[in-house]
């Protein structure tokens, strides 16, 4: 490796581990865990899918989704089996990986993307409000004012340290910089350490402290397959995300492995469940960050900060890391999204509300699926509209009909539409040359348009079926027409 491209990673990966720190301690807190577990499933999920996965320069951790999807069985069965249902979640995500299915991402149309970054954005702009509050009491008067000022100089520093130099990544500079002002000045602002006391020990090797019967399967499996269904999305669309800023391309099913085995050994080491961390992957990738290193010393420093170096790390005004994930929603957001709202079709903006809005207000996995349908729904619909025949008398009377687009259960019914049964001559020719045959809908027009001029007492001649329909026929144990060509 090139020195510039370790100094790069190096400094990339200290800056997202700066990052990781409230993130993960606030989702912790959130799970109503002790804050010790989402650093070390930082640490141990960050370093070991760096080391092993399929998109270098992604960063996971103890992310927020999966937080969420655990705080009700942590206060109905306690920690232990939330450890059991991460090392089942992450079993799941290995099993998922290993059979390939990685390649189902390709099926996430793009307005779903754009509604996932955009709902994401807003969600971590969102939860940076919180350090607004002092207790449930919102910031006021002095307090209040020496927050908003140490946050806009931070983003002040990301957003102009780029136009002097690119040696050290802006976020970073912003960080100490404000941290060491705070210091010297002892400017009365909250710090990390008013969250939590990081201070710990390395996490030590145990099972799960819980009767291994069928009733506990019973209880973790919903929890574990939801876990393992959000860290997967949410892990993918990033890894999309991440080719697209890195113009390269990652390996989604060695992913979803490596993110699969991260989290099994973040439960038997006493850490969270997690995936990739989209605010974090942009804080790297936009300091630089682009190879495995970067992932690897941000999960190191994560543990270094808890075994040594906590003192200093708690000193770190909250307000800077405030700052600099409001600069990170702000890039995250797809402003290019806001601008094509009046320039495609409807239902593309409607995808794009709608999965940002569902993110924000239940879970990503909802909001993606969500998406997915009514993109699927709408291509059906606009497909199966796309079906027309031509038709004519042939010089001995008889009928032709020549369709052309696609055959499937949503244009079925049209498909029956564009032929006259009792109308036509008792010779017809239906020629498929151009009609693609998709799903048993389609066998099942066939058959039925067959009926329908055998009721008549005509015939229908079908030709030129493709070996595709001729295979669907033979599955559906459905004999072609004798006279077929």
């Amino acid at each position: 490796m090139k020195p510039a491209r370790l100094r790069a990673d190096v400094l990339a990966g200290l800056t997202s581990s700066f990052a990781l720190v409230p993130e993960c301690i606030a989702f912790a807190l959130v799970a109503h865990l002790n804050p010790l577990m989402g650093l070390y499933g930082a640490f141990i999920i960050c370093t070991l899918t760096a080391l092993f996965g399929g998109r270098p320069g992604m960063i996971s951790g103890a992310a927020g989704s999966m937080a969420v999807v655990i705080v009700a069985l942590v206060v109905q069965h306690g920690v232990q089996y939330l450890l059991a249902t991460v090392l089942l979640g992450g079993l799941l995500m290995m099993l998922f990986g290993a059979l390939r299915l990685g390649k189902l991402v390709r099926m996430v149309p793009h307005p779903v993307m754009l509604g996932f970054v955009n709902g994401l954005a807003i969600i971590i702009a969102l939860a940076q409000l919180e350090h607004f509050k002092q207790g449930e009491a919102w910031l006021s008067g002095t307090p209040l004012y020496w927050m908003l000022g140490l946050v806009a100089l931070t983003m002040a520093i990301v957003y102009a340290l780029p136009r002097l130099t690119r040696a050290v990544p802006p976020a970073l500079v912003a960080i100490l910089g404000v941290g060491l002002l705070t210091f010297a000045l002892g400017l009365p602002t909250r710090t990390l350490g008013d969250m939590a006391h990081i201070a710990g020990g390395l996490p030590s090797l145990a099972l799960p402290e819980i009767p291994w019967s069928l009733e506990t399967l019973r209880i973790i499996a919903p929890y574990a397959l939801l876990m393992a269904l959000v860290g997967l999305l949410e892990t993918l669309l990033t890894l999309n995300l991440t080719d697209e800023i890195t113009e390269s391309r990652g390996h989604p099913d060695r992913e979803c492995v490596a993110l699969g085995a991260a989290n099994m050994v973040s439960g038997l080491f006493g850490g969270m469940g997690g995936c990739a961390m989209i605010g974090q992957t942009v804080i790297n990738l936009s300091s630089g960050g682009r190879g495995r290193l970067s992932g690897v010393v941000s999960g190191v420093m994560i543990v270094l900060f808890v075994l040594f170096l906590s003192p200093l790390i708690e000193r770190i005004p909250l307000a800077a890391l405030v700052g600099v994930m409001f600069v990170v929603a702000q890039q995250t957001f797809a402003w290019a999204s806001l601008r094509v709202l009046g320039k495609v079709p409807l239902h593309d903006v409607l995808v794009i509300v709608a999965v940002t809005v569902i993110t924000v207000f239940t879970d990503l996995a909802t909001a993606v699926l969500c998406g997915i349908v009514i993109a699927a729904l709408n291509f059906a619909w606009q497909h199966a509209r796309e079906l027309y025949a031509d038709s004519h008398t042939e010089s001995d009377g008889s009928k032709l009909y020549l369709p052309h687009g696609t055959l499937f259960f949503a244009s079925s019914t049209q498909f029956l539409n564009l032929f006259d049964a009792a109308g036509d001559p008792s010779q017809a020719t239906l020629d498929c040359r151009h009609l693609s045959f998709v799903d048993y809908s389609a066998i099942a027009a066939l058959q039925t348009l067959r009926e329908r001029y055998a009721k008549a007492g005509k015939h229908l001649r079908v030709m030129h079926l493709s070996e595709r329909c001729k295979q669907l026929l033979k599955r559906a144990g459905i004999q072609p027409d004798p006279t077929a060509a």
